[in-house]
């Protein structure tokens, strides 16, 4: 989306189309499902978990960094990654307040 085109929304709306801009890969969400399920730092593993190429990886890793959704630390010569868990909790909860209206937003009629 172009610059003068996402001064129309909130930054809320903004911040929550990026989110969801990097949920929209299978990669991402199969990276993110290993991370939860991992439940701390994974520092080279995903490469085995996931059919996928170390180039690949580091490609969606980069963006699931860029939004916040990921964090990475540098051991040694490796990068670790794990869940953001405050960016986390806020994405969870803003993806839940859109899907999960509340009951004056949420529509009551079926169109078409």
């Amino acid at each position: 989306m172009g610059l003068s085109k996402t001064a129309a929304f909130t930054a809320q709306q903004n911040q929550l189309a990026e989110w969801a801009k990097a949920l929209a890969h299978p990669a991402r969400v199969a990276i993110l499902q290993h991370l939860l399920q991992m439940e701390s730092c994974v520092c080279g593993s995903i490469v085995n978990e996931l059919d996928l190429a170390q180039a690949t990886i580091s490609q969606h890793l980069k963006v699931l960094k860029q939004v916040g959704l990921v964090q990475g630390t540098v051991e040694g010569s490796a990068v670790c990654y794990c869940i953001h868990p405050e960016n986390w909790n806020t994405a969870r909860d803003a993806l839940n307040a859109l899907f999960n209206p509340s009951p004056a937003q949420n529509p009551s009629k079926v169109c078409c």
